[in-house]
């Protein structure tokens, strides 16, 4: 009788599930894992190397693409990095607009997760409901920076400006007008702070539509109920962080722990799981969209009675108003010099993280005392997720790892950085 043996085939990169750039080679017994190695490297973007080859305050840009759902999170630990060598210290009012963008940078984060993974999992309504509340905030986005995603708004010594006065408004069209018009205006009457007041009022019913589409959905509970569980010890070992780590019972969160920006004047919850399993995680991540409405809703209250300077007024590290610029000859040179030039920072090495949404993502910079850093080191919470692939998968039927890829949450501009 001939022997059986174990076949290899490649899961990915051209697999919808696999999103495009991951390439996961599978061996399998029948339909069942028995090994699965994840090979990186098809979007290697060297983000690294470029960071060390341009002044400081030319690689913010580079931040926003390495995770390019969660940007204005990434731009914090790096920003806050060059800060900490530099001694600059952050207005207050800066730092609850950090604090605020974080948190709406990880409500988009999660509807983006939360709708591609009811896609790769079939349930198809979902991404259309996700992806109405994320246009909403993703018109916050552009408000302040001009783009609606690679934003480049955090600076050294705060942000590149305060919030509008004004939201934009949608123009009488095809599909709006009228009263249609009227209604979908109705939030962007006032400033930036009444639309976010607004939109936090609404989003916890919207979250609930959510939930009544998945959480007792019984094919949604069949894909991820006893899926890809991850012991507690499992996950300290493989350095997993963010909701990969709490669905597994242990509470962990840099905004509580390891406070920055305004997180320690802000009340909210740290959602946890136990079983540790694809569902766990979902509810997680679902809990931490609650959490993060309250703590944005917080914000605004306090960005409305407490008004004052985004930025740090320092002209060797933040740039004169425009106007300043064409009356004084002085900020003018500041303006020019710290364009072309940037600014030294002293010599030293740090390490700032941020409890980004999918979990810890630091920067370590070693300056030796030029306008460059001399090493830019990323720490990206996917790589060591999907690091734990095999473990998480072996065993599983092929199907199954289509609900794992999902649950990690990767996003491959962070791996292959």
């Amino acid at each position: 009788m001939a022997e059986i043996r174990n076949y290899t085939m490649n899961f990915g990169p051209q697999h919808p599930a696999a999103h495009g750039v991951l390439r996961l080679v599978l061996e399998l017994d029948g339909e069942v894992i028995q090994r699965a190695d994840p090979h990186i490297g098809l979007l290697h973007r060297g983000t690294e190397k470029l960071a060390e080859s341009k002044p400081f305050n030319q690689s913010i840009g580079y931040m926003d693409r390495l995770d390019y759902v969660s940007m204005m999170c990434n731009e914090h630990a790096y920003v806050r990095a060059i800060e900490t060598l530099l001694g600059v210290q952050v207005p207050e009012r800066a730092q609850y607009i950090r604090t605020m963008f974080d948190e709406i940078t990880r409500i988009l984060n999660h509807l983006m997760w939360i709708g591609t993974n009811g896609l790769d999992l079939g349930a198809m309504t979902l991404f259309l409901y996700a992806f109405r509340e994320r246009e909403e905030l993703m018109d916050c986005y552009e408000a302040v920076s001009g783009a609606r995603m690679h934003a480049t708004y955090y600076r050294p010594g705060g942000v590149y400006r305060d919030l509008p006065g004004q939201m934009s408004q949608y123009k009488e069209g095809r599909w709006a007008k009228g009263k249609e018009l009227k209604r979908r205006n109705s939030w962007r009457e006032g400033s930036m702070l009444d639309f976010l007041d607004a939109f936090t009022d609404d989003f916890p019913k919207r979250v609930d539509e959510y939930e009544t589409l998945l959480t007792d959905n019984r094919i949604w509970k069949q894909r991820t109920v006893g899926i890809g569980v991850v012991p507690p010890e499992m996950a300290l070992r493989m350095g997993m962080s963010g909701p990969m780590l709490r669905g597994s019972g242990i509470v962990w969160d840099l905004r509580k722990h390891q406070p920055y920006a305004a997180y320690p004047q802000m009340d909210f919850d740290v959602a946890v799981g136990s079983q540790g399993d694809c569902y766990d995680r979902y509810l997680v991540r679902v809990e931490e969209m609650r959490q993060s409405n309250r703590i944005i809703k917080q914000c605004v209250a306090w960005l409305r009675e407490n008004p004052g300077p985004v930025m740090a007024k320092n002209f060797k590290v933040s740039p004169p108003s425009r106007a300043e610029m064409k009356d004084d000859m002085e900020a003018l040179i500041h303006h020019f010099k710290l364009f072309t030039e940037g600014y030294c920072v002293p010599e030293g090495e740090i390490y700032c993280a941020v409890e980004a949404p999918k979990g810890e993502f630091g920067a370590y910079l070693i300056s030796d005392g030029a306008n460059k850093p001399f090493r830019v080191k990323l720490r990206a919470p996917g790589f060591p997720h999907l690091s734990a692939m095999d473990e998480m998968v072996r065993g599983h039927m092929l199907p199954d790892v289509v609900a794992v890829i999902g649950t990690l949450d990767i996003v491959f501009g962070e791996i292959d950085r």
